[in-house]
């Protein structure tokens, strides 16, 4: 079922083609491979198809060839800031990814690649920024196509993303693939596919094509006629399970303008087009080195709906010199870029140079003419200043929808609508973001392993840091110098929202007074006499403020019953990341819905939760009065040596800030962020903690519970994270290493399968207990001792995996292994309650030993166990559903990863749960 039909909507596509590079090898030993002449060709086939697919009008889509990174940069933020409807992003170029294999870099024009300098890929953009910028977008449906080496490495940066549902990615080939081009005289495979599909449909079909019917038909096709580099079938991959209106050829009409399009002129200089040319013509003249807008003002320019439109070059038949002109008083930015593109234009009309000289001198003072036109609505905006503001997961979507209300507030806009600030909102683990801050800083400006990397774990620098509980801004305060290289600057909280039980309501106490005013403990106690098998859940204590606040109640005052407390709350499998999630989740069984309470903020429960779920057991809250509440705190960040714009940033942030934390509209017309923190169901932070905007609707939530908890302190909250990291005492891991020879091109590296196992000792402390097996068939054997199993230091296992990991020529058992190493683990564990984990990093290529019968009998073998297994796939469809990977992960109650998802993020995660380490 379509969920979202955009015709008629203000629709944006942008479309980046890098066919040319400034650095290449061999002439440059830090460039990239190569030209790409065959991008070239992509971009005017694509747009020819999209402007016949009925969706994008005349006007809506932005060609841009070849750009140095901060004008794409630029564009992007355009884009994103006029779709309404359907935003598309389309790249093709070099994508390039770390050693780790967990970021895939968008190389532009001056890109470069510099192993060990601060910017590993210099001119290209990470795609994290690319997604966080898209993010910002007001567009009701984000789809992004990448055709690109690489490409499917972006579909673990997306399982990130706070509104999944609004994005849809379509990526030319699987990860850690690279592809070929093609000829240099046609358009890339993947994109002439896409574009043939988009014009005529799959079979020819002049009808309807959805994003899911795209994709299908493009995947049947590449894997069935071309092969990657590594020679495995082309897979291209689809991420985002929203399902939406591409094409309708039959309603296209190319030559109708856009309404809602901006008419005033264009970023660049682009002469009138000869009609008698064709796509490819046109792209060849152009060398693939320039920018081509069509309809596109500069970013914060006020629209003019009152100037012609462009179509197909023409000015509403107004001279050409008079469009020339325009051009370039109102797009001061691009002065350079639009003399480079007039004096080629003049090449091949010498007739023309006598006017276009003398205009050519007026645009040396373009910037000056541009500012002193005739009118305020005349005059264009400068690109406003960004400011970047992290905050905690759980009130990610509410800061979001503050920051986009302020965006065009009146806080925030100057004359003719113009924006003062940007703000790019995103979101980190709380616990990871606290240590950034607190004795992270150095490597967050300045990354210098895979190990520790503030900027891929946590992201960007940010300005404003908004936690969820004002304790973390206590236990984040940065160590001193010399390894401080920023400052904490709190304001205060500014909303208040407590934890709460959130009970289904067939069992939830139908008295107020047992509802208040009670402890978590007697909370669950009142629970279990409704419902002897009522369960209760708890999201992951290291990734969101609330959920290390609801930990702190479950281990009340002291550490002695902290394992108790953990057995109380576990669940197969790992625990939800967020409230959200967690809320979610419950209803995919509905039995464990009808009888799970979830410890979770109470503003979910006015708010609601972004889930396809319609039905679910109606819950009403418990207010536990020793579980500390949220307080949202505004923190300025400040970083050494970012001076250089000082006082415009902390303009920037005192006004958002002063915005934020004041109230006195309406939801609908907010004149604070307040008023957007009420409509989401936060309650003022100071008095009785009377709610900022009362429910609209009964959402189980009680409007005066009583006398309320306050917030946690830092010390609390610390003791409370290490008891719960460290709630088993040490662990015990064993880990297969398939090293059979189809491993060889999975070997080298950070990234390869002996880097990845290393990077996740960082989760085992002096304490813990582990092993490497290598896993080859061979004399009666399944597997060899890599590292005996036991306790060791981190340097030393490492050591030992650098100098005895290897490829042999063999196959591997992966049956065999897992069996034995199920018996070996079983019997370590049998006089103690240490928690244990059995990892599998593995290519999958000699899955066959699972067979039918043989998968059954060793699926029962790990669930009687009881040990997690986790199946680390360097493959991408290793985890798919009825996988052996997926079967027998599920099956243990551990996970499986595979290299649609982040990996080696998740690999680190789950070692360092069952191990003491410090990650």
């Amino acid at each position: 079922m379509l969920r979202f039909d955009p015709r008629g909507e203000v629709n944006r596509a942008l479309l980046i083609g890098v066919s040319a590079y400034d650095f290449t090898r061999p002439n440059d030993p830090h460039g990239v491979p190569g030209a790409l002449a065959a991008v070239a060709h992509n971009l005017p086939v694509l747009e020819e198809a999209l402007l016949h697919s009925g969706v994008f009008r005349e006007g809506e889509i932005v060609v841009s060839r070849s750009p140095y990174l901060d004008p794409f940069s630029e564009s992007l933020r355009t884009a994103a800031d006029e779709a309404e409807g359907l935003l598309l992003f389309y790249f093709a170029g070099h994508g390039a990814v770390p050693s780790a294999g967990d970021e895939l870099w968008l190389q532009m024009r001056n890109a470069r690649v510099v192993p060990g300098s601060r910017a590993v890929f210099p001119g290209a953009d990470p795609f994290t920024s690319v997604l966080t910028v898209l993010a910002t977008s007001r567009a009701r449906h984000v789809v992004i196509v990448l055709d690109c080496c690489n490409a499917g490495n972006a579909a673990q940066v997306c399982e990130a993303l706070a509104d999944r549902r609004r994005f849809s990615v379509l990526m030319s080939v699987q990860a850690n693939n690279r592809i070929d081009a093609g000829s240099d005289t046609t358009p890339t495979p993947f994109t002439a596919r896409l574009a043939r599909l988009l014009k005529e449909g799959i079979d020819s079909r002049d009808t309807h094509l959805s994003f899911h019917g795209l994709s299908e038909a493009l995947t049947e096709h590449m894997r069935t006629h071309h092969r990657t580099l590594r020679n495995e079938p082309w897979e291209p991959q689809r991420w985002g399970d929203t399902d939406l209106l591409l094409a309708d050829p039959s309603d296209g009409d190319p030559t109708a303008p856009s309404a809602a399009v901006p008419q005033t002129a264009p970023a660049s200089v682009t002469p009138p087009r000869d009609a008698s040319k064709t796509a490819a013509d046109r792209s060849a003249e152009s060398s693939g080195d320039r920018d081509q807008w069509s309809g596109s003002p500069q970013p914060g320019q006020p629209r003019q709906p009152d100037q012609p439109a462009e179509v197909n070059g023409g000015t509403g038949g107004l001279p050409w010199w008079r469009n020339l002109f325009a051009r370039l008083r109102s797009w001061t930015l691009a002065v350079p870029a639009a003399a480079d593109r007039v004096l080629t234009w003049l090449r091949r009309r010498p007739s023309h140079v006598a006017v276009a000289a003398a205009l050519a001198t007026a645009a040396g003072i373009g910037g000056y003419l541009a500012l002193a036109g005739t009118g305020s609505d005349q005059s264009p905006c400068g690109p406003p200043l960004e400011l970047r503001l992290l905050t905690d997961p759980d009130i990610e979507s509410t800061v979001r929808k503050a920051a986009d209300a302020y965006l065009t507030s009146t806080a925030n806009t100057i004359h003719g609508g113009c924006r003062r600030s940007g703000i790019t909102v995103y979101s980190a683990g709380s616990a990871q973001a606290a240590a950034g801050f607190h004795n992270q800083s150095d490597p967050w400006q300045r990354p210098v392993s895979d190990d520790l990397d503030p900027q891929r774990d946590i992201g960007p620098q940010p300005d404003i840091w908004i936690p969820a509980s004002s304790g973390s801004v206590a236990r984040a305060q940065p160590v001193e110098p010399p390894r401080k290289y920023l400052a904490l600057e709190p304001d205060g909280p500014f909303a208040y929202s407590p934890m709460v039980l959130s009970v289904p309501q067939s069992i939830a106490e139908a008295s107020v007074g047992d509802r208040t005013g009670n402890p978590l403990t007697t909370l669950r106690k009142l629970l279990t006499r409704q419902r002897k098998d009522a369960d209760v859940r708890r999201p992951d204590p290291e990734y969101t403020d609330s959920a290390l606040l609801a930990t702190i109640g479950l281990y009340g005052t002291g550490a002695s019953g902290v394992s108790e407390a953990e057995a109380s709350v576990a669940q197969s499998g790992p625990p939800s990341l967020t409230g959200s999630d967690l809320l979610c989740t419950l209803p995919d069984d509905s039995g464990t819905d009808s009888r799970t309470a979830a410890l979770v903020p109470e503003f979910l429960m006015v708010s609601g939760v972004d889930c396809d779920r319609t039905t679910r057991s109606r819950r009403m809250a418990e207010y536990p009065a020793d579980v500390p509440a949220l307080d949202p705190t505004f923190v300025r960040v400040r970083w050494q040596d970012a001076d250089r714009d000082r006082a415009a940033r902390d303009d920037a942030v005192s006004r958002f800030q002063v915005w934020l934390t004041h109230g006195g509209g309406t939801a609908g017309k907010p004149a604070g962020g307040l008023d957007v923190f009420g409509e989401d169901g936060f309650r003022r932070v100071s008095g009785a903690h009377d709610f900022l905007t009362p429910p609209a609707t009964d959402t189980g939530t009680l409007a005066h519970p009583g006398r309320l908890p306050g917030p946690a302190d830092a010390e609390t909250m610390a003791s409370a994270l290490r008891n719960y990291r460290n709630a088993n005492g040490p662990g015990q891991v064993l880990f297969l290493l398939d090293s059979s020879g189809s491993m060889g091109d999975l070997w080298e590296g950070p990234g390869g399968a002996p880097g990845i196992l290393k990077q996740s000792l960082a989760g085992l402390g002096d304490q813990d207990e582990y092993g490497i097996w290598s896993v080859t068939s061979g004399g009666g054997r399944t597997s060899g001792v890599l590292l005996p199993f036991g306790r060791h230091r981190r340097a030393d296992a490492e050591k030992t995996i650098d100098e005895k990991a290897a490829v042999r020529d063999a196959e591997s058992d992966p049956d065999g292994a897992l069996r034995a190493a199920l018996e070996f683990m079983a019997g370590r564990g049998k006089d103690d309650e240490h928690p244990q984990l059995i990892v599998y990093v593995t290519d999958d290529e000699d899955n066959n030993h699972f067979t039918g019968k043989g998968l059954d009998v060793l699926s029962g073998s790990v669930k009687r166990t009881g040990i997690p297994v986790l199946m680390a796939a360097l493959d991408s469809g290793g985890c798919d559903r009825g996988k052996p990977d997926a079967r027998i992960s599920e099956a243990s109650g551990g996970r499986c990863l595979d290299t649609k998802g982040d990996l080696v993020a998740g690999l680190r995660d789950e070692v360092a749960r069952t191990g003491t380490g410090d990650e």
